[in-house]
């Protein structure tokens, strides 16, 4: 077996930050020590941080190199390898796509099927630099999500189930004009067309929403699937996500939310655009507020993958984080949440995920990234 040894590299453990040394073997981490290393051959990364490899619990990313503008759709393994290659120039050794499922919106209902097909024929062919699992998106006022979800339900690939409703008037889209600023992003409705779009997404929700939510935590329970709720807003969201067993908040809206969350102990996972940029797109509670009351578990890039390295920098400089518990939040947190044990952190025996990363001014770069040992990017 190829024996990697790293030496003068700023680590982060689970628990510490320190310089030290490295041994990877067979992709597996065999040591982690402080100090130096008298070994021959040893790759010296000059002060460059050594970190786990990021692992990604929600991202779009997928769906915008499948769609690349409203109604061109690219072709599917052209769009799987360049994801992948951005994930890896990113930082993340582990990517949960999340793909939207259920035909309620028209451009994802379009990509839905597409994805996962593409997914499991790249992996099969040897093309992905990282690990891709599935994360099902499933929106619960769409009438065939119950259908489209048993289709995937069993899939080999399956890792995190969530459940989510994105009818006006409540959760993300609690304002509507924010609503209608999003809907017209690709081109605008007249007010009658508008007030008739929202009325028969609000039908479907009276109609279809909580007998297929029920249908879907039902269904992921029976596979021990882990469960995310998505857009908490009002306590009442989060004590049925309690009720139901669901194991994580995706971007509670409020603090009241994020609150409620933690006292549940469900783990509260806030989007790194929203930290990046300053603020929710949506109009919803910053996860800046959040971090500062020590209300955010885990971080997802959503829909930019570097955010993810960038935002868990920003918890050390700009609310005053430790860099591991930070840096927690985009390895070993996101990877405990679904089960993951066996990555997302450096420690032995686990696997040789890991990523160098140099400071340009205060942006954090990946200029190097292993999976399973082996260089990915």
């Amino acid at each position: 077996m190829t024996q990697k040894i790293i030496k003068n590299a700023k680590i982060v453990t689970a628990t510490e930050e320190f310089t030290g040394c490295m041994v990877l073997e067979g992709g597996i981490i065999r040591s982690v020590e402080r100090g130096g290393t008298s070994v021959a051959g040893a790759d010296d990364w000059a002060g460059d941080w050594l970190l786990p490899g990021l692992v990604e619990l929600h991202t779009d990313n997928l769906e915008k190199h499948l769609m690349p503008r409203p109604g061109v759709l690219w072709n599917a393994h052209s769009a799987t390898v360049t994801h992948d290659a951005q994930c890896a120039a990113a930082g993340i050794t582990t990517v949960l796509d999340s793909i939207v499922i259920g035909n309620l919106d028209g451009a994802r209902s379009q990509t839905q099927h597409m994805a996962i097909q593409a997914l499991h024929e790249c992996r099969d062919e040897g093309l992905l630099r990282v690990e891709h699992l599935l994360h099902l998106r499933c929106e619960v006022s769409a009438p065939d999500i119950v259908e489209v979800f048993a289709r995937y339900a069993d899939d080999a690939l399956l890792e995190l189930v969530s459940v989510m409703d994105h009818t006006p008037g409540q959760r993300q889209w609690r304002d509507l004009g924010k609503y209608r600023h999003y809907t017209e992003r690709n081109g605008s409705y007249s007010d009658a067309d508008y007030e008739a779009l929202v009325v028969a997404l609000k039908a479907h929700q009276a109609r279809y929403a909580i007998p297929n939510r029920a249908a879907i935590v039902a269904a992921s329970h029976a596979r021990n699937k882990p469960l995310a709720s998505h857009d908490d807003t009002d306590v009442e969201h989060v004590e049925q996500a309690g009720r139901e067993r669901i194991a994580i908040s995706e971007f509670p809206t409020t603090v009241a939310a994020a609150q409620a969350a933690r006292q549940l102990g469900i783990a509260i996972v806030m989007g790194g655009p929203n930290l990046v940029k300053g603020g929710s797109h949506s109009g919803n509670v910053s996860a800046a507020e959040l971090a500062q009351l020590d209300l955010l578990d885990i971080f997802s890039s959503d829909y930019v993958p570097a955010s993810l390295l960038q935002a868990a920098f920003l918890l050390r400089d700009t609310v005053g984080w430790s860099l591991p518990k930070a840096i927690n939040t985009i390895t070993r947190n996101p990877a405990r949440a679904i089960g993951l044990t066996d990555r997302g952190e450096l420690a032995p025996g686990l696997r040789a995920d890991l990523i160098r990363v140099r400071m340009s001014g205060d942006m954090p770069i990946v200029r190097g990234a292993w999976h399973r040992g082996e260089r990915a990017f």
